[in-house]
């Protein structure tokens, strides 16, 4: 069971970020994953996780969303 989580930080205005980057997921791999969840967060956080596996954190990662689903897909 492949899982996909995003937290985004809402004081932060991620909102929309956060949207587009589950769009370009979903649109690449629904088929290949079992759930996807987005998580309200703060404190500045914007981070995908697959399966507990951190692959973006905002902190260490330039936002790209095409890299995004890349780094997705091959954690799959």
């Amino acid at each position: 069971m492949t899982a996909v989580t995003l937290t985004y930080c809402v004081p932060c205005g991620f909102r929309e970020r956060a949207l587009d980057t589950q769009e370009a997921i979903l649109t690449s791999l629904e088929s290949e994953i079992d759930s996807f969840e987005l998580v309200m967060g703060d404190h500045g956080v914007f981070r995908v996780e697959v399966d507990d596996e951190i692959v973006f954190d905002k902190e260490a990662d330039d936002f790209d969303i095409d890299g995004i689903v890349r780094d997705v897909r091959n954690q799959i």
